[in-house]
């Protein structure tokens, strides 16, 4: 264990006292893996060979003016402070635009900090002095204006590749996960597992976040599609809603479900759809075409 990162995970559990103090009553502060604290302990005496988790959770602010709630999901990277922290504000109050703003915002604040800075409790007091304007100026982003400039924004298509999917429940989180975030795509089930999300850039990523959490091996994104776009890009998107895809299986029934799927009709799905391009990079087969 390197002294660089045994320094960054002590500073991590310093920083998690510090906001347990700040917000002492339960549900304030959910850490995703309860356990993540101690493992990180145990890793730092030597107790624990492999390296823990990251620390990942949700601290919920009370607005006081106005009265709203906002999430701030943080991800502290192993090496973090000296790598950026992942940061992400979510409120139910604010539409799909404000919350882009916000965000933007929160990020381009925490990046004047210096590595090797804490930041959460920063970031915190940043939303608390600074957030209501979102919420109170969030119809005025959708009036016209001769002197208000287009917002730029980011939109994203990911295709993400894993071995299978067969689980219910994580076929239920993918889906609840997808319409939650307000993206468009699709899950094909089986063997293969192949996932497409479309959207805003922080919603994808979220959404990419959200289902790798706890430790879903054998999965990866395996092209990124983005495109900068002003607005919300609804007219970029090559799906109406967010899906599950179930296509015809064969190979062995038995008990371990260990099937694959029609990668033909698969191809046929991506060319309606017009991303035939995408099959290649997925499975390193060029695509042929059926009349062909």
């Amino acid at each position: 264990m390197s002294a660089s990162m045994k320094e960054c995970l002590q500073l991590q559990l310093l920083e998690m006292e510090m906001l347990f103090s700040m917000f002492p009553n339960q549900g304030e502060v959910k850490l995703e893996d309860v356990n993540a604290l101690t493992n990180i302990k145990r890793y730092l005496e030597g107790t624990r060979e492999a390296l823990p988790p990251k620390i990942e959770f949700v601290i919920t602010l009370q607005i006081e003016e106005p009265k709203v709630k906002i999430d701030l999901q943080v991800t502290m990277p192993h090496s973090y402070p000296y790598a950026a922290l992942q940061l992400f504000g979510r409120s139910s109050e604010l539409d799909r635009q404000q919350q882009l703003l916000l965000n933007k915002g929160l990020t381009s604040y925490i990046g004047t900090f210096d590595p090797g800075e804490l930041c959460v409790c920063a970031a915190i007091q940043w939303l608390q002095d600074n957030s209501a304007s979102y919420f109170l100026n969030r119809k005025l982003v959708y009036e016209p204006s001769t002197q208000a400039k287009p917002v730029k924004n980011t939109f994203l298509r990911m295709w993400i590749y894993s071995h299978h999917i067969y689980q219910q429940d994580l076929r239920k989180k993918i889906l609840d996960v997808g319409k939650r975030l307000d993206v468009t795509g699709f899950c094909m089930t089986g063997k293969p597992g192949i996932i497409c999300v479309e959207g805003l850039k922080e919603p994808c990523e979220e959404f990419w976040h959200t289902i790798r959490y706890p430790n879903w091996k054998h999965i990866s994104c395996k092209h990124a599609e983005s495109i900068e776009t002003e607005g919300n890009g609804e007219n970029l998107r090559l799906f109406h809603s967010f899906e599950e895809l179930l296509l015809e299986a064969h190979g062995d029934y038995g008990l371990r479900n260990d099937y694959h799927m029609n990668l033909g009709q698969f191809l046929e799905f991506l060319k309606k759809h017009k991303s035939e391009h995408v099959f290649q990079i997925l499975f390193g087969i060029e695509s042929k075409s059926s009349d062909s």
